[in-house]
Parts: structure tokens; C-alpha cells; sequence
């Protein structure tokens, strides 16, 4: 086949912690080189380990490698997205770099995109024909029912996909990019994202893929991975009317109520205070717990740590300070005046709080309009 024949096509490669798996990964690759007229693209979140590095070196020899080096942003998401958005190529295949996609899967794959009428291949861990040997038995059991969870909130036309939460997938970028730039970057899986606003206008096929053994390096997955897997369904089931932050705020909020609740009522069975005596203590703490979560969890990409935790505290427990004493108000005023049940007297001050906290302290503790 003449290179005037090949199809360029961008491979993009996200990357955190991958020295020992970039190379050999990047090497299978090349061999394509007689199929198709290749751009892989590196998206390294500054790797700790050297990655970048690596990768920087592979490029002055290797014409068909590029890296894009990310200082102070992090997430894959937007690492693929930023990865697709400078793409060169008309088809674009995404991968994890971390070897457990099979390289043999990226002929399969791009072949099928460019002879069918298709704008999105998937490869699926959990087709009729794949191979998963890289997931434990019970890592197995929870993504095919995450994955069912996930189709229920999708378009029907996607109902068939077993494997909406891949991270192999090829595209045709001219149909695909209005979507692409469209995706939330803080949400649980790109192509998930995709697919929940493409709103069943591209049209989608699956190939198997052999899910591998990770053979170096740690697995990403994480408790803010499930949390990001939460809150990205209920943003679609709510016709992502509110923000994903706003949602996950909203949940944090939750258990703030019950840590009050149950402060609340410690202190005033145990230290033997009344109830508008306990109530201050249990909203601080109520407060604080509220804080420490949406740290790890609702602004972990904006994570505040060290010395700019503590004065994170101090701004949260600032910005809240008025709605704080509009909790204790309400509350007090509702338990004297309209109600003598506590559990509803402290809920109706909780909810004055909630749409002040969630939007000023966005902005003024973790600087994120």
C-alpha cells in the first residue's frame, strides 16, 4: 500500500506513571507502520517517574511520536480529550498506556471504523468473543454492573454496547469532534461522557479486546474513581441539568447531615447540654467534615494540601460562617416556633445553606468558578 493510500491515524497515549510500559507499548505500535500512516500522541500528566522524559527522546528519533506534557492539569479525561483536540489525523484510536490493551486489537479496530459506515468503534472487555485476563473475578463482576448501570442512563440506541466505560475506542474525528469538545473533563470515563451527549447520534459498533495483565506500575483505580462513576450517571439520569460538582456538593452535603445529626445528639446525651448549646459544635464539625470530603472527592483535581489545607479550612468555615449562623437561627427559630421534632428543625436550617456554600466556596476556597 502507498503512503498516498494509508490513512493517518492519531493513536493518543495518556500517560501518568508509565517509564515502564511507554516504550515497548509505543514499539508495538510502530509495527503498524505498513498499514497505516501513524501519529502517536503522548498525553503525559508530568509523570513523577520520568515518562515524559522518555517519551521526549523517542521523539527526536521517531518522527511518528509527539508528546503534549501537562503542568498543572491533571485527569484522564482530559488528557484524551485534550489528546483528540490536537490530533492531525481524520481517525483517531485512544488507549491506556498501561499494556493491558492489546496492541493487536488497534488493526481490528481501525479496520472495522474505516470499511464499515460506523463514527465509533469500542473495544469491549465483555464481548461475546474478548478475553479478560487482566481483572480479578470480583473487579470483573463490578464493572459488568457498573456497565448496566451505565447503559440504563444512556440513549436506547446504545443499549446494545457492552462496554460503555472502555478505555480502547476509535473514532472519525469530523463526526465526532462537536461531541468531543462538548465533554465534561471531570467526568468518570470519556467515552461514557461522549456517549451520554452524543444523545444516540453517532453510530456505534463494538470489536472484542484482550483485556491484559498489568505487568508493571499501579492500577488507578480509586475510591474518587467510584465516586466519579456516581456522580456521572446521576448527572446523566438528571439530564445534566445541574453541574457534576453541584451534585457531588449536594451528596458531600448529605453526610454533613448526618455527621450533625449525630454530633448533635452525642452531645446532648453524653455531655448532657441542651439542644441549641449542642447545635453550634455539631454544624462546625457538620462543617468540617463537609470540607475534608469535597477536598478528596468533589475538587480533587484542584486538592488542596499542606499549609493550603489548613488555610482552606479557615476560608470554608469563613465562607460559611454567614449561612452557619442562618442554620443555628433557623433551626432554633423552627424548634421553638414550629416544630419541637429536632431532626426537621435542623434539617430546614441545613437547607438555607446549601446553594451559598456550594458557590462561594467554589470561588473563594478552591478557585474554581
Amino acid at each position: 500500500m502507498s503512503d498516498e493510500d494509508k490513512e493517518l491515524v492519531s493513536i493518543i497515549l495518556p500517560t501518568y506513571n508509565e517509564a515502564e510500559n511507554i516504550v515497548s507499548i509505543i514499539e508495538s505500535l510502530l509495527k503498524l507502520k505498513d498499514q497505516f500512516e501513524l501519529e502517536i500522541l503522548v498525553v503525559d500528566d508530568d509523570s513523577p517517574d520520568g515518562t515524559g522524559d522518555l517519551v521526549k527522546s523517542l521523539s527526536r528519533k521517531i518522527p511518528e511520536v509527539r508528546l503534549i506534557r501537562r503542568m498543572g492539569r491533571a485527569g484522564l479525561a482530559s488528557a484524551i480529550k485534550e489528546g483528540l483536540l490536537d490530533a492531525a489525523g481524520d481517525l483517531a484510536l485512544v488507549m491506556d498506556s498501561d499494556g493491558q490493551h492489546d496492541p493487536a486489537a488497534v488493526t481490528l479496530t481501525l479496520n472495522t471504523l474505516i470499511k464499515g459506515s460506523f463514527d465509533l468503534i469500542v473495544g469491549s472487555r465483555f464481548h461475546a468473543e474478548a478475553e479478560i485476563k487482566g481483572l480479578s473475578s470480583r473487579r470483573e463482576q463490578g464493572s459488568s454492573l457498573a456497565n448496566a448501570i451505565a447503559r440504563y442512563s444512556l440513549n436506547k440506541s446504545y443499549s446494545r454496547l457492552t462496554d460503555t466505560m472502555s478505555g480502547f475506542f476509535a473514532l472519525r474525528l469530523d463526526r465526532a469532534m462537536p461531541f468531543v469538545r462538548a465533554v465534561d473533563v471531570n467526568g468518570f470515563k470519556f467515552l461514557y461522557e461522549l456517549l451520554a451527549i452524543s444523545k444516540g447520534n453517532l453510530n456505534v459498533s463494538e470489536v472484542p479486546l484482550t483485556f491484559k495483565p498489568r505487568t508493571h506500575g499501579n492500577s488507578k483505580l480509586d475510591i474518587a474513581i467510584f465516586w466519579d462513576f456516581l456522580i456521572s450517571v446521576l448527572h446523566n439520569l438528571t439530564f445534566r441539568l445541574l453541574p457534576r460538582r453541584a451534585i457531588s456538593f449536594g451528596l458531600v452535603g448529605t453526610s454533613g447531615v448526618f455527621v450533625q445529626l449525630v454530633v448533635n445528639q452525642v452531645l446532648m446525651v453524653i455531655g448532657g447540654i441542651n439542644f441549641e448549646q449542642a447545635l453550634p459544635i455539631a454544624v462546625i464539625t457538620a462543617a468540617s467534615s463537609n470540607y475534608m470530603i469535597n477536598n478528596t472527592l468533589t475538587f480533587r483535581f484542584q486538592r488542596l494540601k499542606g499549609t493550603a489545607l489548613f488555610k482552606g479550612l479557615l476560608k470554608f468555615l469563613i465562607v460559611a460562617s454567614l449561612p452557619v449562623l442562618a442554620n443555628v437561627g433557623v433551626a432554633s427559630a423552627f424548634h421553638r416556633f414550629v416544630s419541637t421534632d429536632l431532626i426537621t428543625a435542623q434539617l430546614a436550617g441545613i437547607l438555607v445553606v446549601f446553594i451559598w456554600n456550594y458557590a462561594a466556596s467554589s470561588r473563594f476556597v478552591w478557585n474554581t468558578p
